[in-house]
């Protein structure tokens, strides 16, 4: 192994865990921001040439049932919300509207452009540029939900943020971060759990009670209306298996529901991008847990060690075989910085290639995003 390999903490104004790599070397915030707002630009030009972008945008996975929310929330009237997504990126939705005065979808794609490109920011900060620029541009699902609407981008943000402001003992700040972070996808709470026992291990009781009284805090203002207006103060939680979503159990037996999805109907496209992204999240899975370097790095940075570990266990044992499978990728996105991380020695470090799957990937994403047969057929009938 070589010395530029090897991990170290090192500070958190580095920017980098790899001592032998220079900030200067990898690419710099300024090429990141153009990198991304490249990606943007193309990816929404592509949209909007073969579709309506705002049609788009509604159409596109959860980005009506966020408005719909967003909605109710700005005016807190809740007849005939349906309870499936959870309401953190709605709530943040419709403060924006309320006070900018934007519509709903304008808001949603605010909350999920800017946050996106915060995300990549924050990832240079805590590892180096190569890694936060790979994360931006690979994962189709990370852009298409960064430019037609969705929790991921303001979800990563926050987690990312809270990571980068444990780093700097920020303890109250990284609480405060990682409840808002649970309270748009709930797996955030992994990142309260790391907090809470770093400073338990620390005896830092003081930051302790105070971190807990914030993450109790958010979680009560975020149950109350749940449990005042439907009744179930854990609804969200509880719609995932409900008899409207799936029914059973959330999670099971691991890689179990995921090799039942491949036996489900589906694109070959989209089979084989699961096959590409299963085998390359679990290879550096495989990686992580051999590589000495790579479990010293998680004993240094105990919070996103917890996080990671807790997040790939629910990642593996999701239990609905149709989107453990199909959307592996999407699922991925936030451990994805720590894939990139344990693969970081085979990474590209050329601009040349960055630069040309930062251009090829968001058109093909937006492809995605419309479905391959649709954009053939809309090619061949103009």
């Amino acid at each position: 192994m070589s010395p530029s390999e090897t991990l170290a903490p090192g500070k958190p104004e580095s920017g980098s865990p790899f001592p032998l790599v220079q900030k200067e070397s990898s690419p710099s915030t300024k090429e990141l921001i153009t990198l991304l707002g490249l990606g943007f630009v193309l990816f929404i030009t592509v949209i909007s040439l073969l579709r309506n972008y705002f049609v788009a945008v509604d159409a596109f996975g959860d980005s009506l049932g966020y408005m719909t929310l967003a909605s109710a929330i700005r005016r807190w009237d809740f007849h005939g919300v349906v309870i499936k997504q959870f309401w953190g990126l709605p709530y943040a939705m419709a403060a924006l509207s309320k006070l900018t005065g934007l519509p709903d979808r304008a808001s949603l794609l605010v909350l999920s452009l800017l946050p996106s490109a915060l995300a990549a920011i924050f990832a240079r900060q805590l590892w180096d540029g190569w890694i936060a620029g790979y994360f931006a541009i690979i994962n189709f699902d990370w852009l298409q939900r960064s430019c037609l609407g969705g929790s991921e981008p303001l979800f990563v943000c926050l987690l990312l943020g809270s990571f980068l402001c444990v780093r700097r003992e920020r303890w109250l700040t990284a609480a405060l971060l990682a409840s808002l972070a649970t309270v748009v996808r709930p797996l955030g709470l992994f990142v309260l759990l790391g907090i809470g026992i770093a400073l338990l291990w620390r005896r830092e009781f003081k930051k302790l009670a105070v971190a807990t009284s914030i993450g109790l805090t958010i979680g009560f203002l975020y149950a109350f209306p749940l449990a005042h207006y439907f009744g179930d103060a854990l609804a969200t939680v509880n719609s995932y298996h409900s008899k409207d979503w799936q029914g059973g159990w959330l999670f099971g037996v691991p890689f179990v529901a995921i090799m039942k999805g491949f036996f489900l109907p589906a694109p070959w496209t989209n089979i084989v991008l699961s096959v590409v992204w299963i085998g390359m999240v679990t290879g550096a899975v495989v990686r992580m847990a051999i590589w000495r370097e790579f479990r010293s790095y998680c004993r240094e940075h105990v919070v996103e060690a917890i996080f990671l570990v807790g997040y790939l266990c629910c990642l593996y044992a999701y239990n609905y075989p149709y989107w453990a499978r199909g959307n592996f990728a999407r699922f991925a996105i936030p451990v994805l910085p720590f894939v990139l991380l344990s693969l970081y020695r085979w990474l590209p470090k050329d601009r040349r290639v960055l630069w040309t799957i930062g251009v090829i990937s968001p058109v093909l994403a937006a492809c995605s995003a419309l479905g391959v047969a649709n954009v053939v057929h809309l090619l061949t009938t103009r």
